[in-house]
């Protein structure tokens, strides 16, 4: 009887809350047209999406501009960029280039049948250093001529047309060495060397073999010759001093090796006991 009475008790609450539901239903105004509210950017919000929007889209339409003059300017490809080319066996550089920085190369040639042709306002330095940083050889071209740290060797060496080549040591000896032998040859001048102390010609196994027409010998010291057998003395004069009327005269070796004349006569005036022979 309990439960029934409950369940009773339930469905009449039900009952009711629905009638109430349906009466405030019907009791809401309603209306024909619904309401929609607006939902998104608008006013200067929007106004200021859009400048940036194209202030964006300027940029990158004036990126893109700027790189393509770029690339164009400076003719970039894909091998490289403007003369500088870049290939299998290193880089090639085409034209004139200007270097700010030192630069660092294993080996610089030019094209075939090209010169290559180094400029500077002042002095051109080629430093040769081993693996541990330490100068080994230098080569320095300035207005003088060329500057050479240590050793050269060449197979040849001109000047050009029309101008005198110099070779010059300042401060040290100059050597030059051959396995074969050194030729110098003047084919139309003058073959002169000049020395401030002593000029050496030294051959260790052959001959030192002057051929001209024509040898002389200046400022040789003139012994005076006595057919008396007392020793002739000998004075460093000229021979037109010493013996005026004398014009011939004889080419005599002292045994260190030392040149002097000697007036000729019916035989042989040389002496070894000449003072210039004694004094030598």
């Amino acid at each position: 009887m309990d439960r029934s009475a409950n369940l009773d008790t339930e469905e009449l609450k039900m009952t009711r809350e629905q009638y109430i539901l349906a009466t405030q239903q019907n009791s809401l105004p309603r209306t024909e047209h619904p309401q929609f509210y607006p939902v998104g950017i608008y006013g200067w919000r929007k106004r200021c999406l859009y400048f940036f929007v194209l202030l964006l889209l300027v940029t990158m339409i004036v990126n893109l501009a700027m790189t393509i003059w770029i690339l164009k300017v400076m003719n970039f490809t894909v091998d490289g960029m403007g003369n500088l080319r870049v290939t299998k066996k290193g880089i090639r550089l085409e034209g004139i280039s200007e270097f700010l920085l030192p630069l660092y190369v294993k080996e610089i040639h030019s094209r075939k049948d090209s010169p290559l042709v180094l400029q500077s306002d002042r002095n051109v330095t080629v430093n040769a250093r081993n693996h541990m940083g330490q100068l080994t050889g230098q080569l320095t071209v300035g207005t003088e001529g060329a500057v050479f740290g240590h050793s050269v060797e060449t197979p040849h060496i001109r000047a050009e047309p029309s101008q005198d080549l110099k070779l010059e040591s300042p401060t040290r000896s100059l050597v030059m060495e051959a396995p074969r032998g050194v030729q110098v040859n003047a084919a139309a001048g003058d073959l002169k060397a000049t020395c401030r102390k002593e000029l050496h010609l030294q051959s260790t196994e052959g001959e030192i073999f002057l051929n001209a027409d024509t040898i002389r010998l200046g400022n040789l010291p003139v012994g005076s010759f006595s057919s008396s057998s007392s020793s002739s003395s000998s004075s460093s004069s000229s021979p037109s001093s010493s013996a005026p009327r004398q014009t011939i005269y004889e080419l005599c070796v002292c045994p260190s090796g030392k040149l002097y004349l000697s007036p000729a006569g019916a035989s042989s005036t040389c002496q070894s006991s000449s003072n210039i022979c004694l004094w030598s």
